[in-house]
């Protein structure tokens, strides 16, 4: 989603805090909305390629108030840029330009198409999640929205439907051909767990967040944005591999049905860009595979060695890092206590995370806003990653002015 650069310190948004701004703005006691950020522990550009993931949630979260009208119309104020866009449900129309109203509309539009008869409201948009940092910002709010869009509307679909409804509003209506992993993982994900998701059947299996090690996420102060067609051009890519092997691999319709000796076997029929975007998700298919066993066994150093050989492979076959990253995960990497590093998100730029044992936490954030710090000008933002709920009603027993986040400047 377009935006800003992550700042060094990002308010915490409250319960009582975007209640009160609704209040202010629109004089009504809304109903109060949330979606968490993603943290994609590994799997790496696989879900597009109907791949295998492992991400959780984290609390950082987009926040929606919302009061229903009696009309068509929304009118959505985003305090994030301070701006206010009317939308006419019967006149939907892209600007073509990725700003933060192209995914409301993108939202409103395929609910909408897809059957579900929407009442205007009055909206109010806030949130902690870093725009253009990894994190899935974008899918964050296309859930929270969807959610309250349909609740205004007494209307109840199942949870899956909602996370395919909003990959659709940011594939066809924004035009980011992103997976299914994001959206999914926010609609799903239970607190405490990460989970392995089959983004081809939509299978998935749980399993818990390791107690001895945390996952510290770190911006790298540098946003390149991922356009559009940056990112679509490595779909594009696996798209033309797939074409190219075809013509001499029976029922290949996906790097999916492609493993590792196939691949070898017919590396004649690629050139080397291809065949290293091909062996990417091949391997970092097997690493997801590889990482939740490791979890199901509690293996942190197993884990952080395959959360590294990540980094490699998006760095040098899918070549989706950049300096920066690159220089922030060696940080990592050479601090006591770190079990693994590697970039987080679509690429070129955003955040990057490490496992590090818990016990040495504080010690590490220390190591990397001090030495990360001198080459950025300033201490980088890190946030301690605290596996949340899915995508819901903000809870009823939550104390209105309780931070929902554990933020680290």
């Amino acid at each position: 989603m377009g935006g800003q650069p992550v700042a060094t310190t990002l308010v915490t948004i409250t319960p009582r805090s975007i209640n009160d701004e609704f209040t202010a703005r629109f004089g009504r006691q809304p109903k109060l909305f949330r979606a968490p950020g993603r943290v994609n522990i590994i799997g790496g550009h696989t879900d597009y390629n109907e791949g295998f993931v492992l991400p959780t949630t984290t609390g950082l979260y987009t926040w929606i108030a919302i009061v229903p009208r009696d009309d068509r119309t929304l009118r959505v104020f985003s305090c994030k840029f301070d701006s206010t866009e009317v939308i006419d449900l019967d006149q939907i129309k892209s600007c073509g330009d990725g700003q933060w109203c192209e995914y409301v509309k993108g939202v409103a539009s395929v609910l909408e198409g897809a059957g579900h008869s929407l009442r205007g409201a009055e909206i109010v948009i806030d949130g902690d999640i870093p725009l253009g940092g990894g994190l899935s910002s974008s899918a964050s709010l296309e859930a929270v929205l969807a959610f309250a869009l349909l609740d205004c509307a007494d209307v109840a679909i199942d949870r899956g439907e909602l996370a395919q409804l909003c990959q659709r509003a940011e594939t066809d209506f924004v035009g980011v051909r992103c997976g299914i992993m994001d959206q999914f993982a926010i609609s799903h994900c239970t607190k405490g767990l990460a989970m392995m998701l089959d983004c081809r059947s939509l299978e998935f299996q749980s399993v818990a967040m390791p107690a001895n090690a945390s996952l510290l996420v770190v911006d790298t102060g540098v946003h390149h944005q991922l356009p559009a067609g940056e990112y679509n051009s490595r779909r594009e890519e696996c798209e033309k591999a797939v074409a190219l092997l075809a013509s001499e691999i029976p029922r290949l319709d996906s790097l999916r049905d492609l493993d590792l000796a196939q691949l070898e076997d017919k590396q004649k029929l690629l050139d080397d860009r291809h065949y290293r975007r091909c062996r990417h998700i091949l391997s970092e298919n097997q690493r997801v595979k590889d990482a939740f066993s490791a979890l199901q066994r509690g293996d942190v150093v197993r884990l952080g060695e395959l959360i590294s050989a990540s980094h490699a492979s998006l760095r040098d076959d899918y070549e989706v890092s950049c300096a920066e990253s690159d220089a922030l995960v060696e940080i990592m990497h050479a601090c006591p206590g770190v079990y693994g590093a590697r970039m987080v998100g679509g690429g070129f730029g955003g955040c990057s995370l490490c496992l590090v044992d818990s016990a040495q936490l504080d010690q590490v954030i220390d190591k990397v806003q001090a030495e990360y710090g001198e080459m950025l000008g300033r201490p980088p933002w890190v946030h301690a990653v605290t596996a949340s709920d899915p995508v819901g009603p903000a809870p009823a027993s939550q104390p209105a002015d309780d931070p929902q986040s554990e933020v680290i400047s």
